[in-house]
């Protein structure tokens, strides 16, 4: 019987994402594609460093050990390459190296695998190609851009912290249009009026929905083993304030999602709460939020709706 994605959370990750391929990428740049080759063959045997998304990926990983045997894993990482296979070989060494439980590769020569994404069942779609996310997000893929950040990666820590924004990231942007196109005062009418109306989903709703079971498996296995303490923690970190927060719980309850943190800022800078929050993953659809977010953790651009539209 063929192997079955569709129950799992599934990840696709470029190699330029979960490694650093700084000094392979100069290679490629300025001496060419034979040369590239040449390099990669010889240095194949040496294993890549960790890039922005290894931390997030590694500890992702790690929640497996909550999967039923007989279901097999609750999370699956592919790896999405524009390298060739023999290119590919060093990046899926350096995977056995790490000791990382990823099997599944596509490796396609100059291109964007991204889309392979609703074949493979993929909820978010991880690269340092911003081109490749802006063509994922256009077809309607979740995709994020992974951005020069500050690494966090505390290897006595074993959690797991998302952070998401959520207008325009796991909310659609109906509703920061109204903002966009009119005032603060607007928005908070508007979303007092539809108070109890679910927002529609953005582009990483399905993920969320997905670590959603993580968490209820790790809620699970606590009523079984009362002293085990649970490593995956999702916040919302949003600058949203009253009265425009009941809207953002009434939704996020109305798609069975439970949120451990949720940080209402209205206007106040994400930076100074990420700081404290220490995500191992960021993810927020402006640009002028995460150039600080950035300094201080791992951070995602998805280059979604009304605020990524050039003006």
């Amino acid at each position: 019987m063929a192997y079955e994605l569709k129950d799992r959370l599934v990840v696709g990750v470029a190699s330029s994402a979960m490694f650093d391929l700084s000094e392979s990428d100069k290679v490629f740049r300025t001496e060419g594609e034979e040369k590239y080759r040449k390099y990669q063959e010889e240095n194949k045997d040496n294993p890549l460093s960790e890039g922005m998304a290894f931390s997030f990926i590694k500890r992702l990983l790690s929640l497996n050990d909550l999967s039923n045997e007989e279901a097999g894993p609750l999370v699956e990482v592919v790896l999405l390459s524009r390298n060739d296979p023999d290119t590919g070989l060093r990046v899926m060494k350096s995977i056995e190296h790490h000791s990382l439980g990823i099997t599944r590769a596509i490796f396609q020569q100059g291109m964007s695998p991204y889309a392979y994404i609703p074949a493979l069942n993929i909820s978010l779609f991880l690269s340092s190609n911003k081109n490749d996310v802006l063509e994922a997000l256009a077809k309607g893929f979740p995709a994020g851009y992974v951005m020069e950040s500050k690494k966090i990666d505390d290897p006595t820590d074993k959690t797991l912290r998302i952070a998401f924004d959520f207008d325009g990231v796991i909310a659609d942007d109906v509703s920061e249009t109204v903002m966009q196109h009119g005032n603060l005062e607007k928005f908070h009418e508007h979303e007092t009026a539809n108070v109890m109306e679910p927002h529609g989903g953005g582009p990483l709703k399905e993920f969320l929905l997905r670590v959603s079971k993580i968490q209820q498996a790790e809620e699970t296995k606590r009523k079984v083993e009362p002293t085990y303490k649970n490593r995956l923690r999702v916040s919302i970190v949003t600058a949203r304030n009253a009265p425009s927060h009941e809207r953002a719980i009434n939704t996020l309850k109305s798609w069975g999602v439970m949120a451990n943190d949720a940080f209402f800022l209205g206007g106040v800078e994400k930076k100074l709460v990420l700081d404290v929050l220490q995500p191992h993953i960021f993810f927020d659809d402006q640009s002028r939020h995460l150039a600080t977010a950035s300094e201080v953790a791992p951070s995602v651009h998805i280059p979604f709706g009304i605020t990524n539209v050039p003006k």
